[in-house]
This record gives structure tokens, C-alpha cells and sequence, in this order.
């Protein structure tokens, strides 16, 4: 493996944000992320610029796996087996390519079979 306990979705990294207790199993795990995720987390409109720096330190923290051909074509077969949004499955098949599970509260990843899924309850 690469070192990467879990690839998080940008809700699992927003609820460490908020403190929500469904995450503190996992706080002391090694987070990887997809190039979407930090698109998605720095690209909020309301975000404040002290959001926006707490949002970088936070992604600091994670492994970057950028788009390349491999998460290309598992993203392809993912939105065109299950009907995934693109962000959502380049999220997939990031954790797919790696092999490493993904985090989420997001219901909508347990259709895909091929995707080792940590799915979370949040508490608020």
C-alpha cells in the first residue's frame, strides 16, 4: 500500500472541521485525497479567508492523488456503470486505483461494488 490509511471525501474532512464525533475513530489515520476534494473544500462562495487557511493546513495534512490515466478510466466505468456524478466518481476511482478505502458520509458510493467503503453516520 501507499501509506494511506483512508481517501476522504470532503464531507469526512468537513465533519473533523466541525468536530462531529463520527470522525474521532479515524483522527489519528492518514488521509489521502483526491484532487476534487480540495476543489470542492476551497471553492465554497461563503468561505471567509480564515476558512480558507484552516481548509489548507487541514489539506496539508493529506496525501494529493491527481487525476491521471488510470483514475481517468475507472472514473469513466464508474459514471457509466452506476451513474455517478463526475466529481463523485473520480472521488471512486481514486480510492479504487489506490486501493485504499474511502471515507464518506455520502450514501450514494455504497451502489458501487468495486469501492471499499467506510460509511459514516454523522452526529449532527
Amino acid at each position: 500500500m501507499n501509506g494511506i490509511d483512508f481517501i476522504a471525501d470532503t464531507n469526512a474532512l468537513l465533519y473533523i472541521l466541525k468536530k462531529d464525533s463520527c470522525m474521532i475513530p479515524y483522527l489519528n489515520n492518514d488521509f489521502g485525497i483526491s484532487v476534487i476534494t480540495e476543489m470542492e473544500l476551497l471553492s465554497f462562495k461563503a468561505l471567509t479567508n480564515e476558512d480558507e487557511l484552516v481548509l489548507r493546513r487541514m489539506i496539508s495534512f493529506c496525501v494529493e492523488f491527481p487525476l491521471n490515466t488510470s483514475i481517468k478510466q475507472f472514473a469513466i466505468m464508474v459514471r457509466r456503470t452506476y451513474g455517478t456524478k463526475l466529481p463523485d466518481a473520480i472521488v471512486a476511482a481514486t480510492a479504487i486505483e489506490n486501493s485504499v478505502p474511502l471515507i464518506t458520509a455520502d450514501k450514494g458510493f455504497s451502489k458501487i461494488k468495486e469501492l471499499n467503503l467506510v460509511l459514516l453516520t454523522p452526529t449532527f
